[in-house]
């Protein structure tokens, strides 16, 4: 195994003007993180962090500067400010500040170990921060519109802070054309409880790589749910890390991708603390000539793991000939004192049993597959636990539906 200077995970130690740390890389853990750009080069494609990627689709989002706008962000139907959130003349325990990247509320998590990340991040002027504060409970889901009309290559990051045992729902929307590099930091405090919600409808012309960064505290509880459904080429790098015993952690998945859209998620969890749990489940769709869904979910239960309990899954239903989907599990055990450790990965046509068993009750072809579709979406769905979101994304999959072509 050969050596490599790669930047040290401290953000001081790979800020400009000190050193970078060497490792040998031999584990998921040893991907090379920096705030600097030279330390990342723009990928040719035989990375293995980039080999399902078409570099082509994607290669705007590699320079090394953007000078696009960012996505606007609207909250009840008015552009965020800064200042506590107010919902229908009703102040929420939510503060949005816009802060420097030397700020303390930005750059928190693991530097960038992703092109797109360290581009971001170099080219950001500002940040939104959106904070919960200590102890509050948010009944209310706190829905972010992020929409943009500029497809100019771009830059945007979002800090989302849950403060000790506080609760929240926090529901990012992402709508309209965009060539948008986006850095989201998540940080769950001791204690506390946050759903995340990120949703993808973009106009089929967009292309968006979004890097989330997370933390989770000691006892904490996160919720993490990604759906995408539109855009040329849509890329979400999920990176998470506990930060204290007891943490638990649900990242939940949903895609339905088109003819000639491509819809890479990539997970990352480190379980570095004791008696922390983790469970993750990704569904996706396919449909149409050059569909093409990639999944790959990385766990790594370090050496300090100790009473770990994780479990990933990915399922995939190809609809039509031409729909390629690519699922990659990667389990890395280094503690051998845990509870539980388990992957699984199915991608498959239409299970000719469940139509055979609707069909011999009177239900002709079309419906039959309708109905298979939707029950396996609306069992995710069902999972997010905000109502309007739900509704609102199996309104989207019905859609989706009136165009499914019959699988050959």
């Amino acid at each position: 195994m050969s050596e490599i200077s790669i930047p040290t995970r401290n953000k001081i130690d790979s800020e400009p003007g000190n050193s970078a740390g060497t490792k040998t890389i031999n584990s998921r853990a040893d991907r090379p993180t920096s705030y600097k750009l030279d330390d990342i080069p723009v990928p040719n494609g035989r990375e293995e962090d980039w080999r399902f990627t078409p570099l082509s689709r994607i290669e705007s989002l590699f320079a090394d500067t953007l000078s696009g706008q960012p996505a606007a962000l609207t909250f009840d139907g008015k552009e965020l400010t800064e200042g506590p959130l107010n919902y229908r003349g009703e102040e929420l325990p939510v503060h949005v500040t816009f802060v420097d990247k030397d700020d303390d509320r930005v750059g928190f998590t693991e530097a960038p170990g992703d092109r797109t990340a360290v581009v971001e991040w170099n080219n950001i002027n500002k940040a939104c921060v959106l904070t919960v504060t200590k102890n509050a409970e948010v009944e209310v889901p706190i829905v972010v519109r992020m929409h943009s009309t500029d497809n100019t290559p771009a830059a945007q990051h979002l800090s989302v802070i849950c403060e000790e045992g506080a609760t929240a729902t926090v529901v990012l929307l992402h709508s309209g054309t965009a060539q948008l590099n986006q850095g989201i930091e998540v940080k769950v405090g001791d204690s506390a409880n946050l759903t995340l919600c990120a949703t993808h409808e973009w106009d089929l012309d967009a292309v968006h790589a979004s890097n989330h960064r997370m933390t989770v505290g000691k006892d904490a509880v996160l919720k993490h749910i990604v759906v995408t459904f539109g855009g040329d080429l849509v890329r979400v790098c999920s990176d998470l890390a506990f930060e204290g015993t007891g943490g638990d952690i649900e990242m939940l998945g949903l895609y339905y991708t088109d003819s000639k859209q491509h819809h890479e998620h990539r997970l990352y969890v480190d379980h570095c603390e004791p008696k922390c749990t983790s469970r993750v489940t990704y569904k996706g769709a396919l449909q149409g000539e050059g569909a093409h869904s990639v999944w790959i979910g990385d766990v790594l239960i370090g050496q300090n793991g100790f009473d770990t309990d994780s479990y990933e899954e990915n399922r995939n239903l190809v609809l039509t000939e031409g729909a390629h989907a690519d699922s990659v599990p990667n389990l890395e055990i280094e503690n051998g004192e845990i509870e539980g450790a388990g992957h699984a990965s199915a991608t498959g046509r239409f299970d000719d049993e469940q139509l055979f068993y609707l069909r011999s009750r009177g239900i002709d072809e079309d419906t039959a597959r309708r109905l298979v579709v939707r029950g396996f979406f609306a069992e995710l769905i069902d999972q997010i636990g905000v109502e309007t979101v739900q509704e609102h994304l199996m309104t989207i999959v019905e859609k989706e539906l009136d165009t499914m072509k019959e699988t050959a």
